[in-house]
């Protein structure tokens, strides 16, 4: 129970909880989830978005029906300790906390190396202290702010599908749907592109922040994703139909080499302010959504009491929201952790994975749990078809959240 006078605002209505969920899935993956996964799948790419984005639908229906249930800061931490117990709560919030923080480090690092590569961590420090100053000011703020992103990134990726479809250079033979890569390759190239689309979490994490939870989030997720879908299919397309399945494969900066390959290289750096830009809505959302579950274990003591504090005039998370922006600060300053993704993935896998498990306990009929039950089993195949690195940097950042629990359980109850 959420104690009296610490509860957030309830300031985002339909619209706006789509923007955030857009803001959270339209951003940098789109940019660059799209060479990886060629490089996986092969001519196997498109069947691969068709695969990420059926276990992203079970995800987000799975999550809108706990969302609704349960309206709360937290997401997934709170269906899983409602739904299952503590310990796989916690487990959900710390897959999310940890791997999402790094995450958004990865996020301003890319802001930084599209704006200014040779002080990109500079850049990167300065990204995550407006847009902290930004989610403290309150949610409709940050909304706002999403709502001119969105605008923006759609306008570029516009751009980049016109441009493409529209050259002599595109070629509907590149669509081809084969399995060059072979199906391993399929569901590699799924799982990296699943990265992209977990965004519409963000909207469930919100769900304290949402007027009229049980209407507005069970409409806003799935027509966010449905959106994000169709966007990321008409790219994907147009990219495929320049460079082919080998030669996204073989991209650095996949966007900007196909409209350069279509014969518009003056398009290229309005590809590259769209890419930073995406970045920072990537980031923006990020910020939110660790602050949020931050706040959901905070109250519950998994993480320090005082992180669970509101401001008594924004009605934020307002020292959650500090101490996220610090640390991502910190990590954005000191290390390059864009190779951190892969393990991020897996940690969202995992996040999901319990979600789909919590979904399962609602509804005893068999009907219901269809649509649980696959998106676990996706979830599950997903994640142990990452890169190996991935995985195993995944489950060993999993085994030293279990480690932690374990012993604060012990201590705990050693001074019961």
């Amino acid at each position: 129970m959420t104690p009296a006078g610490s509860e957030l605002r309830r300031g985002l209505g339909v619209g706006d909880a789509v923007v955030v969920g857009l803001g959270s899935m339209i951003g940098a993956g789109i940019f660059a989830a799209l060479a990886p996964a060629a490089r996986a799948a092969g001519t196997g790419l498109l069947p691969a978005l068709a695969v990420a984005g059926v276990v992203a639908y079970c995800n987000a229906m799975s999550s809108a029906r706990l969302a609704a249930r349960y309206p709360a800061s937290g997401g997934t931490y709170v269906y899983g300790r409602e739904r299952l117990g503590a310990f796989w709560g916690y487990l959900a919030g710390w897959a999310f906390v940890v791997g999402k923080t790094a995450s958004c480090a990865a996020m301003a690092l890319t802001v930084g190396a599209y704006v200014w590569p040779e002080q990109a961590h500079a850049v990167a420090v300065a990204a995550v202290v407006a847009l902290t100053a930004v989610n403290y000011g309150g949610i409709q703020k940050s909304a706002r702010l999403t709502r001119v992103i969105v605008a923006v990134v759609l306008a570029v990726l516009a751009a980049v599908v016109v441009v493409c479809l529209g050259s002599g250079r595109s070629d509907a033979a590149r669509l081809d749907a084969g399995l060059s890569g072979g199906f391993g390759g399929l569901l590699q190239a799924a799982g990296l592109l699943f990265f992209a689309f977990a965004g519409y979490a963000r909207v469930a994490t919100l769900g304290e922040e949402v007027r009229d939870p049980a209407r507005t989030i069970p409409r806003a997720i799935p027509l966010a994703l449905g959106i994000t879908l169709a966007v990321y299919a008409c790219v994907a397309v147009a990219v495929l139909s320049v460079l082919g399945a080998g030669g996204l494969g073989g991209a650095t900066a996949p966007l900007a080499d196909a409209v350069r390959a279509a014969g518009a290289p003056e398009l290229a750096p309005v590809v590259r302010v769209g890419a930073a830009v995406a970045a920072l809505g990537s980031l923006l959302a990020l910020i939110l959504g660790v602050s949020r579950t931050t706040l959901a274990m905070a109250r519950d003591r998994h993480l320090p009491g005082a992180l669970a504090a509101v401001h008594p005039r924004y009605r934020v998370p307002h020292r959650a929201e500090l101490a996220v922006g610090a640390a991502v600060a910190v990590l954005a300053a000191t290390v390059d952790v864009r190779g951190a993704i892969g393990f991020s993935s897996f940690g969202v896998l995992a996040y999901y994975a319990v979600a789909n498990a919590s979904a399962w306990t609602l509804e005893p009929a068999a009907r219901a749990r269809a649509v649980p039950a696959l998106g676990l089993a996706g979830c599950v195949v997903l994640a142990f078809s990452l890169p190996a690195v991935s995985v195993a940097v995944g489950a060993g950042v999993l085994a030293v959240g279990v480690a932690a629990y374990a012993v604060r359980a012990r201590v705990a109850s050693g001074g019961a």
